[in-house]
């Protein structure tokens, strides 16, 4: 087979339309063939609509404890976006390549692919594990099924390096989060009549002043990690809906918040407090006028934090091959919280691109990055034969 670059790959993978919604089942198929090009067998594991699949694939030695190179394979949606170009075509423009996913994180899948033909062809003393995922940027849920499989069979790789963009440098730890949708029931009436009804949005508000309570409150004595930009957990509303009209008291009302915490604190404990409070203080209050009135908080998304040891194997190396002495950590989610609490995997981020572009219009990546990346895998290579 003719070896591709990384960017020749790029320009495949973006061709493919893998927004969340939709099945990512064409990109895997393509790389399950690519992959057959080198020997490389893989193996799928399917979501429960039979539309989306993780792919696993080991190159070298199966039965000594390797390397994950693991990403994911679904991006954000492009609606709405105002794109210069086709984002789902690679456009090279002032020396940057543009398109959906060129950051986060087709990127790396590129890099990786584009490194297949050197992990096939040495003679690996310990093998190289792909974990390519869906359903990431729904809550990181698509890779749970792939880790339960690894889980019966009793695989545990030594490490595990995640490929989210962070400009090729060292991650190793993030915050966890908690997505809750809050559905408030009131009981409608005349706004004339005000008092004989139970006024949703009034107590979906008293649940926003909640969350900002608790916000303040993380912020001005919550554990600290200075390691972290945001140095503290914290707590956001990012949506409200209710009521139709002005003179219609309204029966009901939708909230999106989120804690976003330090893996030294209690997430679910943040989440309990909120339930706490609306069931000890709002709902008796709702229910003396309106027996069915009620609060459900709904824990719809929600992923681990991640905190490796700066001293561990897996931060060594990933260091040594990027050839950086310094760490850090993001208040942004990542698919590593799970290799380590579902497989106890130590596990470090480290990607091409710049997490400030991603979800962008106009998302694209620094051909270096790419560059440095095939640097990295290479140098990666090298340490495993």
């Amino acid at each position: 087979m003719t070896r591709l670059s990384s960017r020749d790959i790029l320009a495949q993978l973006i061709a493919f339309d893998t927004t969340s919604r939709d099945s990512n089942l064409p990109l895997i198929d393509h790389v399950r063939d690519y992959l057959a090009g080198y020997g490389v067998e893989c193996r799928l594991v399917m979501d429960a609509t039979g539309q989306k699949a993780n792919l696993w694939a080991t190159i070298g030695p199966a039965d000594q404890p390797g390397v994950i190179l693991s990403g994911h394979t679904d991006t954000v949606p492009v609606d709405g976006q105002d794109w210069a170009s086709d984002p789902f075509t690679l456009t090279e423009r002032d020396g940057r390549l543009y398109g959906r996913g060129t950051c986060d994180m087709k990127g790396f899948l590129a890099c990786v692919l584009a490194a297949v033909p050197e992990f096939a062809a040495r003679d690996l003393t310990r093998p190289v594990h792909l974990a390519f995922s869906y359903d990431e940027e729904v809550g990181c849920v698509g890779v749970i099924g792939l880790l339960e499989m690894l889980q019966a069979e009793g695989i545990r790789p030594a490490m595990c390096i995640v490929g989210e963009p962070t400009s090729m440098q060292v991650v190793i730890g993030h915050k966890a989060k908690r997505s809750m949708r809050v559905t408030v029931r009131g009981r409608a009436c005349h706004s004339s009549l005000a008092p004989q009804g139970v006024n949703a949005v009034d107590y979906a508000a008293l649940l926003v002043v909640r969350m900002q309570d608790i916000s303040a409150r993380l912020a001005a004595s919550g554990g600290r990690d200075p390691e972290y930009d945001i140095t503290h957990s914290t707590a956001h509303t990012g949506t409200i809906r209710g009521g139709t009209a002005l003179n219609i008291v309204p029966d009901h009302c939708v909230i999106d918040c989120e804690f976003r915490v330090l893996p030294s604190e209690d997430a679910d404990a943040l989440v309990q407090e909120l339930r706490d409070y609306a069931s000890n203080e709002l709902l008796p209050q709702m229910q003396a006028i309106a027996p069915e009135a009620g609060i459900d908080i709904d824990l719809y998304a929600q992923f681990p934090g991640l905190d490796t040891a700066p001293e561990a194997p897996v931060v060594t190396l990933t260091k040594r091959l990027t050839g950086s002495n310094s760490h850090s950590k993001v208040a942004y989610g990542t698919e590593g919280g799970r290799f380590h609490q579902m497989l106890d995997v130590p596990t470090v981020i480290c990607g091409p691109g710049s997490i400030g572009v991603a979800h962008k219009p106009d998302e694209y990546i620094d051909p270096s990055q790419l560059d440095a990346c095939d640097a990295f895998l290479r140098r990666l290579a090298d340490e495993m034969s």
